[in-house]
């Protein structure tokens, strides 16, 4: 480059490439002195990978953990160290229009919470925050620390008056003794819900199926499908994060549900059905997404032992058709509104199209997504998606190739605007 420096960090190049839920939003990352602040940099690009800028802000005893060039790398910005006549902390969340939308304190030890608590103003992210509490800027922080020391009375009082102060908390997890920082989905999905989603579903009672179904042959082995339950985690994230009370029905292998979220496990065909079929003749469910690729077809006869191919050389299987979910939710609950999923293998796009318009009628769905699995970064076991939205007066929109999040975001856009016309 014949020693001239590139105008933008190389870094930031990572910035939306998961999503753009937060594009244009510039948080502030502080990071104090616990262990966990090592997660801290996976924290901050994960964040840029949806969209945002990330500015960080490290306490002096975190500075002793990890270094700040460790996170100007990770963010692409210069790292606030210390208060000096920039007045850094005015500059990132004072009174103005280039202030941040908002301050997310990951790690947060006990010592931070208190000051926090306290109006105490004697680090760097202390003064950070104590800026943002005037200037209305909305805070997250992320508690790390021993369970002993997050158990101590005082803190507990501290944490509650935050909270009356509309200071949201994430984790932590308890374990091994310890009050663990939350996971990083767990901390960006908080985020995203506070800055970038409309609350579209608040109120509503959504039902998710997600992943595959296992149909044994025996005790030990099983017919199944490549599915990793991606499409379905990822629509089940994005209703929670626009307000909706989720409940999750997933099978073995998919991808684990978000925490918030009520969670069924099931292995088989069958215990789906049952799974959903209860769910929506004992509760009201306002709308339905079955995401799930549940497998098709069981053994007729499955052996009570296992099969040894040390004495059977050929093994016949006959299968039978499962029982089909999607056909079932209209009937246990008319008034729910039904997205369906179809996942077609090698088929000319008209054809693709068809063949989801007809299951649509046939299940009485509202909607159906359907996908080519045979394309490439599309369907079973990818980050992407790429499907094409059919209703029943046969409209189409085709949501193009992207982050499985970006195409959960597209297709409860399409919900919303069915069930909650402007």
């Amino acid at each position: 480059m014949g020693g001239s420096m590139l105008s933008t960090h190389p870094s930031t190049y990572i910035k939306g490439t998961s999503g753009e839920e937060l594009k244009g939003k510039r948080i502030v990352l502080c990071i104090t002195g616990s262990v966990a602040a090592i997660q801290s940099p996976e924290i901050a690009r994960t964040l840029m990978r949806h969209g945002a800028d990330v500015f960080t802000v490290m306490s002096p005893m975190a500075q002793k953990i990890i270094h700040p060039h460790l996170i100007e790398w990770a963010t692409g910005n210069p790292v606030v160290t210390e208060l000096t006549g920039k007045i850094e902390h005015v500059a990132l969340v004072g009174q103005h229009s280039e202030t941040a939308d908002l301050v997310l304190v990951a790690p947060a030890t006990s010592n931070t919470i208190s000051k926090i608590a306290c109006g105490i103003d004697d680090t760097t992210v202390t003064s950070v925050v104590s800026t943002a509490f005037g200037s209305n800027c909305p805070i997250i922080i992320v508690p790390a620390m021993h369970e002993s020391m997050y158990n101590h009375p005082i803190l507990t009082e501290n944490i509650k008056r935050l909270k009356a102060l509309g200071v949201e908390f994430v984790g932590p997890r308890i374990e091994e003794g310890k009050a663990k920082i939350a996971e990083t989905k767990d901390i960006v999905e908080a985020v995203v819900r506070k800055l970038a989603t409309k609350q579209d579903f608040s109120g509503l009672k959504v039902l998710v199926t997600a992943g595959p179904t296992l149909e044994y042959i025996d005790p030990m082995r099983v017919v199944t499908n490549r599915s990793s339950g991606k499409m379905g985690i990822a629509i089940a994230e994005e209703a929670l994060a626009r307000g909706a009370e989720v409940t999750v029905v997933y099978g073995p292998g998919a991808t684990t549900p978000p925490a918030r979220s009520r969670m069924i496990s099931v292995e088989t065909t069958e215990q789906m059905y049952e799974a959903v079929v209860s769910e929506l003749k004992s509760k009201k469910y306002d709308v339905v997404m079955a995401v799930a690729a549940a497998a098709d077809w069981t053994p007729e006869k499955p052996y009570t032992y296992k099969v040894s191919t040390h004495k059977v050389h050929l093994l016949d299987l006959k299968l039978k058709p499962t029982r089909k979910i999607i056909d079932e939710v209209k009937k246990a609950s008319p008034k729910t509104f039904l997205l369906a999923f179809r996942a077609e293998y090698n088929l000319p796009e008209k054809e693709l199209i068809e063949s989801a318009y007809k299951r649509l009628l046939s299940s009485k769905a509202d909607l159906i997504a359907a996908n080519d699995a045979a394309k490439e970064g599309v369907g079973f076991g990818t980050d992407t998606n790429e499907v094409f939205i059919v209703d029943k007066e046969k409209n189409i929109i085709h949501v193009q190739l992207a982050p499985k999040r970006e195409v959960a975001k597209k297709i409860l856009d399409v919900v919303s605007e069915r069930i909650r016309p402007k």
